[in-house]
């Protein structure tokens, strides 16, 4: 029905502005009864928007800051509305910004100034935990120690139920909580609803005995050292013995446990036991062959990208429970991993739910990528370790790691195999196609991949010059999938729909990895599972969006900081879900990746504010969720074509 309702303009050749928006390149064919004009969407939104606001208020933040546009690009608006008959006056400006070109591509310029009210008046950390010692400090603490001026100054409650509370029976963040009065006794004490003992939702936290082993180069990384000593020999590395003792706990310098590494030039005599500190096990005698270890097994799976700011824990939460199958962690830096960043570490951390799980890793040297595989095989409790080989951005090409891997094969096999040597669980790698557009390099190290010990392979049919200029190569993809074979490959790129996952499949990939598609409907999961589209309704989408504010406090904190980064990480993906364009507006099913939405008027209010491009409107979906924006409080979202990888 939908496709015969879009061939209709496309006989009508009248020029009319409904049929020509249709057949446009690149722009998703809406019904016209749905299509409007950019002023009379920012309008209608203005209109609905004024029942609380002033006008004045609407287009600018609690600052004065102009959030609808800014001011050099209404400056360049104006200018190109200036017709033949404009004065000498009016001209003299427009030779100006020529030579202040703009420059195109990350908005770096965009205002983004992080609240500095946080540390005024802020409560020390011992009141907060209610610690039964005093301060550390003292008098030289620079944080408040009085309660009730505390609460003098604290900005009003965000609601009357705190998400901890109700979750764990306690919170942690006492009167510092924005939902405080859930859980504050009438002298301002903090409630405790139920103390029964409770399984950790969140798991792989970084220990701080751990951190400071980590900071003060303690860690003993024998297992990495010995493997990297046979590469740097030119040899193969054989296999290494695992370097932990059983009943350790994770972090613990197991150094004089350990055994001795061997010397240069030496080895075993062949039927010999190894020489070994304590008890002579199985486990000391029969080492553990290439063959023997974990296998992953997640053919046909749906596989949730390592999406670099979105792909955080509270949306892979959602993506779980929509049908994802396997999640993984967003690319954490191996060295900011061996310097022990909480920050870094963050990265890793894994909800219970998550039942196939990974981690992926970016770096540029062998040795420190063998020593932070060795590290998290000791400390963390993931299914699998990816190597990030498709990273395009500068930051990281221009050191060595992501793409620039591709064209480095000696250090890219050094660190496939050190890694594969000191990991008990599969390594799996991501890759593109090439790094130039027309130079694939693919179809040449899939096969070296599956000889150096690569448990499976994601391949994303883009070259990192092509950015996404194009649509990906799933036909080169297919021809990849025999020379990688028995190895399985996995495919990467433009997935929207059950249709376009059909199709995919059809080239013989393994299963199929998906990164923009969920991120533009994360209910895509569903929809491939049971072949169909779902016409999601506004009040739904807003569901999901409630969902993973909830999901964001818990994991980020109820008090100010935490609510203000869960803020940021929504209108991140805001940014994102604004490309949707739900099912019963589109006069063609389904809706491809490469068509940008049209303005077009929703069939409620939420529909049409949701489909907004303004950082504005995205702000104002967000206070629906989490109260008001603070004062001095400027987000923008990055670029988008940067949010992810």
């Amino acid at each position: 029905m939908a496709e015969g309702a879009a061939e209709a303009p496309a006989k009508s050749d009248g020029g009319g502005d409904s049929g020509s928006s249709t057949l446009e390149r690149g722009v998703a064919p809406i019904k016209p009864q749905y299509l409007t004009t950019k002023e009379q969407f920012h309008k209608f939104l203005e209109a609905r928007g004024q029942e609380q606001p002033s006008q004045e208020t609407e287009a600018r933040d609690l600052d004065g800051c102009d959030l609808a546009e800014p001011e050099a690009k209404r400056i360049r608006l104006e200018e190109g509305q200036v017709g033949d008959g404009q004065t000498e006056e009016a001209a003299e400006p427009k030779e100006q910004p020529q030579a202040q070109k703009r420059a195109r591509g990350q908005n770096k310029g965009r205002p983004h100034m992080k609240p500095n009210h946080y540390d005024k008046n802020r409560l020390c950390p011992s009141l907060v935990q209610e610690s039964a010692t005093k301060c550390f400090f003292g008098d030289r603490c620079r944080f408040l120690h009085d309660v009730g001026r505390y609460l003098e100054t604290k900005p009003a409650d965000l609601g009357p139920c705190c998400v901890l509370f109700e979750t764990y029976g306690r919170c942690p963040y006492g009167v510092t909580c924005r939902f405080a009065g859930a859980h504050l006794g009438p002298e301002g004490q903090n409630l405790v609803q139920r103390v029964e003992a409770q399984a950790p939702p969140v798991r792989n936290g970084l220990d701080k005995a751990l951190q400071h082993q980590l900071r003060k180069r303690r860690f003993c990384f024998e297992r990495a050292e010995q493997a990297l000593r046979q590469l740097g020999k030119g040899h193969l590395p054989g296999p290494v013995p695992p370097a932990t003792v059983p009943g350790g706990a994770p972090g613990q310098d197991i150094c004089d446990t350990q055994q001795a590494p061997l010397g240069p030039g030496t080895s075993p005599a062949p039927g010999s036991p190894v020489q070994t500190c304590g008890p002579l096990t199985d486990e000391d005698v029969v080492r553990l062959r290439p063959c023997e270890k974990r296998q992953l097994d997640i053919s046909g799976k749906l596989y949730l990208a390592p999406l670099t700011t979105c792909g955080n824990l509270p949306f892979r939460r959602i993506c779980k429970r929509f049908g994802a199958d396997v999640t993984c962690g967003e690319m954490a830096v191996c060295t900011n991993l061996l310097q022990g960043q909480t920050s870094e570490w963050a990265l890793l951390k894994r909800h219970q739910c998550e039942d196939i799980f990974g981690v992926q890793l970016e770096g540029a040297f062998p040795d420190t990528m063998t020593k932070c595989a060795e590290l998290l095989n000791r400390t963390v409790e993931v299914d699998f370790v990816d190597i990030n080989v498709g990273c395009p951005i500068d930051l990281v090409y221009k050191k060595g790691g992501g793409c620039a891997l591709m064209n480095r094969s000696a250090k890219f096999q050094q660190i496939v195999r050190g890694m594969n040597q000191v990991l008990d669980v599969p390594l799996t790698v991501k890759i593109r196609m090439g790094v130039q557009e027309r130079v694939n390099l693919a179809h040449r190290l899939l096969p070296e991949l599956r000889d150096w010990g690569a448990a499976l392979v994601t391949l994303h049919g883009r070259s990192r010059e092509q950015r996404y200029t194009k649509l990906a190569d799933w036909q080169y993809i297919e021809q990849c999938v025999a020379v990688a074979s028995p190895m399985p490959l996995f495919g990467n790129g433009d997935i929207l729909s059950y249709e376009d996952a059909n199709r995919a499949m059809q080239t013989g990939v393994a299963g199929i990895m998906i990164a923009r598609g969920a991120l533009l409907k994360p209910w895509l999961f569903t929809e491939i599972k049971e072949q169909r589209h779902w016409d999601i309704s506004s009040s739904e989408r807003l569901d999901i969006l409630r969902d993973f504010t909830r999901f964001g406090l818990e994991h980020w904190g109820s008090d100010t900081q935490g609510v203000e980064k869960t803020r940021r990480f929504l209108l991140e993906w805001l940014s994102f879900l604004c490309r949707y364009v739900p099912v019963g507006l589109l006069e063609r099913l389904p809706q491809r990746i490469n068509e940008r939405p049209p303005y077009y008027l929703g069939r409620d209010y939420l529909e049409t504010l949701m489909a907004s491009q303004r950082a504005a409107d995205w702000i104002r979906i967000s206070e629906m969720l989490l109260g008001p924006v603070p004062p001095k409080f400027v987000f923008l979202p990055k670029h988008k074509a940067n949010a992810y990888k």
